[in-house]
Parts: C-alpha cells; structure tokens; sequence
C-alpha cells in the first residue's frame, strides 16, 4: 500500500502541473502558502460555435449548413484522433516525433489486411454487423501500431531526449525508413478502403444529409477525447503521468519508475495514431505509404493552433480547422487550399502561444 506522504506529494506536483498545464497562468500563493489554481479560461471554447453561427449567414441554407457542420465536426473529430497521440507525446514527454505519421499509415494497412477477410461481416447491410468488423480493424491496429511504437521509442526516440533538433531529424528518418518497410510489405501502390455497405449512405433529417460514417466518427473521437481526459485527470496513472512532468525526480525519489509510465505514454501515443489511421483511410476509402506524412502538416497545424501539448487545445483546433474546410470548401473552393494556415494565423495573433498553451513550454 503506498504511504499517504507520497500519494500526497505527488498530488501536489501533479496539481501544479495540471493548474499550469491548462491555462499557462501563473499561480499565486494563499495566506496558507498553497498556490491556488488560477481562474479558468473559457474564451477558446466559444470559437467553435462562434464559427458555425457566423457561416450561417453565409451558406444560407439551414439544411445545407447542418450537413457541412456535421461533416466539419467529423472531420475535425478524425483529425483529432491522429493528432491526439502527438500531442500526449509531446505535452507529457516533450519529444518532437515527426515520425508519427508511420503509425497513422500502419493503422490504415493493418486495417485493410483485417478487413479483407471479413468480407461477409463488411457486406452485410447491418450497421451493428459491419461495427463489429470495423472495430476489430482497429484493436488489431492499434495493437500493431502500439507494438511498432514500443521498438521506435527504445531504439529512435530514446537516445535523443532532451535534443529537440535531434528528435527532429531522426524521427524523420524513421518515417522514411517505416514508410518503405511498409510498401515491402503492402506494395507501393493504392489500396482501397471501402466503407462497409451498413456505413454507406446518409440519414435525412428533411433536406439535411447526415452520413452514417461520419455520426460514427464524431462518436468514436468524443469517446476518446473523454478517456484521455479521465485518464489523466481521475486516475492514479495519470496523476503519477503528470507529477512526473512536474518533478520528475521528485517521483522517482518516491519509489516510483516514471520512465516505464512514459514509455507507456508512448505507445498510447502510437496506439492512438493508428486508430486514427484506420478512421482517415474509411474516411478517404483508400490508403497509400504516404498517407502517414501528407496528413502530417495538418496534426501539426491542429496542435500549434491549440498549444503545444494541450490535449482540450487539440481538441478545439481540430474542431476549429475541419469546420473551416468544409465551410470555406464550399464557399470559396480556392480558398481552402489554405484556409487551415488562415486560421493558424489569424489564432496566433489572438493568441501567439496557441489556445490554451502549456505553462512550461
């Protein structure tokens, strides 16, 4: 049973560095010596629906415009899924992986072996049928992606922490080198990903076309925003994640081995790249080895715009930049081809650190 005096102090680190990690705000001792938390900061969360009220206007039609926010939110909703496991790496462990990409591109491929064979479960018209077989795509490939993940961070990621220009150039490197391992394996060309005949087509609700597969994705990435923010801030695992953070030394002084916690983080990280690899590729019904990198610039933009290492900061700037595709896709096509650096730029005068930047950073 571990000692009340150290779940104590590590409560105490883990409160700071939550309390820092959410706002960036300094906090101000009490008459007691305690920091106290600071105020908590709700301005960022209006944007989203401040975006979807002002394209209103704009679209013009109500049933024209529930049908691109519902496809913007599912879109941003996958996006954050594949941005999600870079931003725990980095906000947790402060490691630049640029090679994340492969594990998206992994997923994608492990999913199409999975579900070649389940041509009876995929063909089926029955939506449950057909989650039955899409949701044992991605165990098996966030379990690959997760094993894969494991060899990186031991034998890439592990010699260079600390050394952000090194994590760079390396983990490039390891992309390269995963992305041709996987077309020795799957070959360099195209492979289609259909949706299962149940996820095919859309519900109408009068004029609005909602389709099934993107209602699935917003499902499936509110599911995982929630875990992750249980996960850190109601469990012990994550307690000890973020005291670690705080005061590393501190916790190991503790009795407690907060590298295995890491190396753990790691591969939710890549477990969590591959689960959103399996939702881009039904979502684009085709995968390629580059698949990985081209999606890159986009997680990348998603997470300056949220603040580095902010799990509810990724979350909005995903929301924010798939809403923007689709209204401006629509509006004005030449326009988004960089409506996503747009808003990246019109955040960062707002807000030059990001949304909610992490205090430490």
């Amino acid at each position: 049973m571990t000692p009340p005096v150290q779940i104590g102090a590590a409560a105490a680190a883990a409160s700071a560095a939550s309390s820092g990690a959410s706002s960036g705000a300094s906090t101000a001792p009490d008459e007691a010596g305690i920091p106290k938390a600071p105020p908590r900061d709700y301005l960022p969360l209006l944007l989203v629906p401040l975006v979807a009220l002002l394209a209103l206007p704009l679209v013009g039609s109500p049933s024209t415009w529930v049908t691109l926010t519902v496809a913007g939110l599912a879109m941003g909703l996958i996006v954050f899924i594949i941005a999600s496991g870079l931003t725990l790496v980095f906000g947790l462990m402060d490691v630049l992986n640029f090679g994340h990409g492969v594990f998206i591109a992994l997923g994608a491929f492990v999913a199409t072996s999975v579900l070649a064979p389940m041509a009876g479960l995929t063909e089926n018209p029955s939506m449950a049928v057909n989650l039955v077989a899409v949701f044992a795509a991605m165990v098996v490939a966030m379990a690959v992606a997760g094993a894969v993940g494991y060899a990186f961070e031991r034998l890439i990621v592990k010699p260079v922490y600390g050394q952000h220009l090194k994590q760079i150039l390396i983990t490039m490197g390891g992309m390269i080198i995963g992305e041709e391992l996987i077309k020795a394996v799957w070959g360099p060309d195209q492979i289609p990903l259909p949706l299962p005949q149940g996820l095919k087509g859309a519900w109408f609700f009068g004029d609005a076309a909602i389709e099934k597969y993107r209602v699935i994705a917003v499902v499936v990435g509110l599911v995982v925003f929630a875990a992750m923010l249980w996960v850190l801030a109601r469990t012990k695992v994550g307690l000890l994640i973020r005291a670690g953070v705080q005061d590393r030394e501190m916790v190991e002084s503790l009795g407690y081995r907060i590298h295995r916690l890491f190396i753990g983080v790691f591969v939710a990280g890549s477990a969590l790249a591959g689960l959103g690899g399996v939702m881009w590729g039904l979502y684009q019904q085709g995968v390629v080895p580059q698949m990985g990198a081209q999606v890159n610039v986009l997680i990348f933009i998603v997470i300056i715009i949220g603040g580095l290492g902010s799990t509810t900061g990724c979350f909005l700037g995903a929301l924010l930049v798939g809403l923007m595709a689709n209204y401006t896709g629509f509006l004005a096509p030449k326009v988004a081809l960089f409506s996503n650096i747009l808003l990246m730029v019109m955040v960062l005068l707002w807000r030059p650190q990001g949304l909610y930047p992490v205090a430490r950073r």
